[in-house]
């Protein structure tokens, strides 16, 4: 029998519990996601550089119709 290295209770495998090791990998992708989501948003660059079509949505709703 040996103590698991993640919640520290006894062990009768002598691993870490299956689910332990499970939870603390979640935990760590979690983590890695959070750090990497400003990259994926590119929010790290100009805050006021807009995607094409975010910049064609608001012309187009900023643009008023021409009277004919």
């Amino acid at each position: 029998m040996k103590i698991c290295n993640i919640c520290h209770r006894i062990s009768a495998t002598g691993l870490d519990h299956i689910d332990c090791v499970e939870k603390r990998r979640i935990e760590l992708e979690d983590a890695d996601a959070k750090s990497r989501l400003q990259e994926r948003l590119n929010l790290s660059k100009d805050v006021y550089d807009l995607g094409i079509e975010v910049k064609a949505i608001l012309e187009h709703l900023t643009t008023k119709e021409k009277p004919d």
